[in-house]
């Protein structure tokens, strides 16, 4: 029973888990550590408010929020629930895109381009098409596979420029990040089809999915609920009050799906031989240029379909005037990919941690005097724990392999088992 407790404590999965809880048990340390800090030493807050930060930081998703005399009041809360699953959705598909590309030995940093132009392909197909000219599943069906053949096309640049080029993928996709946030805020500006003129403060917003492209009167406008969003499928009865809907089951579909992909496909096993050794992959007659460029185009077709499910929620706006900045969900998807060590289902889970600890900021800036860019800086350290926890596991297996042949426990058991054969061969002498 010891053994094989042992054993089961030496497995790289058992590693890698450890590794992942251990870098979000410090994260929360530290959040926690600040939030102590910054009670004991402001003059507004005290200890007592320390320890209410504290426990948000903890459980702050069960927060319900303050009772009659003041405290914090804890149970189920529907409401932060449902919005975690739902902005959970983005992150477990970047997540996605950035563990495809690294199985095949790419760093995807190009997650926010792709998003943002599986973002314009998602809104200009769900926005253009007349509500009577289809039905509402079908346009939703087209903006979703539009978002992420836009996602996938825009991954293939990096792929190309790497494969054909051997012109390193990061700098591509940095450079591919901004055209692409300065296309799609050209393109937006431009056309002024799709500015929201409904709600004049929001000039510089793209109206919701919800408002459809309607003839009133011999002429083309917008109207609230004719136009497409993903389907509750019963997920509002569950999280009364939330944003949550079929979006997050169909991301979990294809969390699944990557995983059979990746590990019981052909397609898989030469992606994976590409990411270890290129060249021994093509010496044994895998055809890397290839299998790079379509990894990237896989990687880009997940980050254009987290934004497609985003926005084709139907209650949530995009604001295109993005080339000052790129969106943080892609780059978001890179510490999801990192905490689940690539792995797709794990991705499904630590997309929900991340998004439940952006619940936990907002809960803190509601309920406390605290900011919710403490929680910035727990996922900071958790993604740097986790690269380092990487670096660590790559350390220690190298240095395992380069370790020679095990000795013998003790010189008395090295006798004895010298002895044994002789002693028998004596007697069969």
């Amino acid at each position: 029973m010891k053994d094989q407790g042992r054993t089961l404590l030496q497995k790289d999965g058992t590693k890698t888990v450890l590794a992942s809880l251990l870098s979000i048990a410090i994260g929360l340390l530290v959040g926690s550590v600040l939030v102590l800090v910054v009670g004991l030493f402001s003059g507004n807050l005290g200890l007592s408010s320390a320890w209410e930060g504290i426990r948000l930081i903890m459980f702050g998703i069960l927060s319900t929020g303050r009772n009659a005399a003041g405290g914090l009041s804890w149970g189920f809360n529907p409401q932060s629930i449902g919005n975690m699953l739902f902005r959970a959705t983005p992150l477990i598909l970047t997540g996605l895109s950035v563990s495809v590309a690294f199985k095949t030995g790419l760093f995807n940093i190009g997650a926010p381009g792709q998003y943002l132009m599986g973002t314009m392909a998602t809104l200009t197909i769900a926005l253009g098409i007349p509500a009577s000219a289809l039905p509402g599943p079908l346009i939703w069906l087209l903006a979703f596979l539009g978002g992420m053949a836009a996602g996938a096309l825009w991954g293939c640049i990096p792929g190309l420029v790497k494969a054909l080029l051997n012109i390193n993928e990061v700098l591509a996709c940095i450079m591919t990040n901004w055209i692409a946030a300065s296309l799609v805020t050209w393109f937006f500006d431009a056309t002024k089809v799709f500015q929201n003129t409904v709600e004049n403060t929001k000039s510089s917003y793209v109206y919701k999915t919800a408002y459809g492209r309607t003839l009133v009167d011999g002429t083309w406008t917008y109207v609230d609920g004719s136009g497409v969003q993903t389907a509750k499928l019963g997920l509002d009865k569950l999280f009364p009050g939330s944003q949550v809907n079929g979006g997050i089951l169909v991301a979990i579909l294809i969390a699944i799906g990557v995983y059979i992909l990746m590990t019981k496909t052909t397609l898989g096993y030469q992606l994976k031989a590409c990411g270890s050794n290129r060249h021994a992959a093509r010496y044994a007659g895998v055809n890397d240029k290839r299998n790079i460029v379509l990894s990237m185009a896989i990687a880009g077709a997940l980050s254009g379909a987290g934004a497609a499910l985003y926005y084709l929620a139907g209650n949530t706006e995009f604001y295109w005037q993005t080339y000052q900045s790129l969106p943080a969900t892609g780059f978001n998807g890179i510490p999801v990919a990192l905490l689940a060590a690539n792995h797709p289902i794990g991705v499904i889970f630590t997309g929900c941690f991340m998004s439940m600890l952006n619940i936990v900021g907002l809960q803190l800036t509601s309920l406390t005097a605290y900011n919710e860019y403490i929680t910035d800086v727990i996922i900071s350290v958790i993604v740097y724990l986790s690269a380092f926890s990487l670096l660590i596991k790559m350390l220690l297996s190298a240095r395992r392999k380069d370790e020679p042949a095990a000795m013998p426990d003790s010189p008395a058991e090295d006798e004895s088992a010298q002895s044994a054969p002789a002693e028998k061969g004596g007697e069969q002498a």
